[in-house]
């Protein structure tokens, strides 16, 4: 059974930092890509930041230049550094990844139960 599990969301005030780490555990051959979406009220999941197996990254606009996306592969962990956070980066933060279970066939699609990242005063 894989699981992945985020840790690090929490209360911040506008201008501040947080680390959202995500460890991925269970019967995992191999990871593709991992990444991070989020959610406000009443507005859909998004993409926030992905990173490939190889290491290349793509960012929302809304995040770019403040956000960090990382993995360390042999302990099977994403990392997304948050620098300069806005009121409005306030959502439930999931960890994504796709993950082969087994030596052949396709990989699938993981999720976390999310990390609540409030930026507020």
């Amino acid at each position: 059974q894989v699981q992945l599990v985020e840790s690090g969301g929490g209360l911040v005030q506008p201008g501040g930092s947080l680390r959202l780490s995500c460890a991925a555990s269970g019967s995992i051959f191999s990871i593709n890509a991992m990444g991070w979406y989020r959610q406000a009220p009443g507005k859909q999941r998004e993409l926030v930041a992905r990173i490939t197996s190889g290491g290349r990254t793509n960012y929302a606009d809304s995040v770019k230049g403040r956000f960090t996306i990382s993995r360390d592969n042999a302990k099977k962990m994403v990392y997304l550094q948050m620098n300069s956070l806005k009121p409005e980066d306030t959502a439930v933060y999931y960890c994504n990844a796709d993950i082969r279970e087994r030596p052949v066939g396709y990989g699938m699609d993981y999720w976390g139960k999310g990390t609540q990242v409030t930026v507020s005063s």
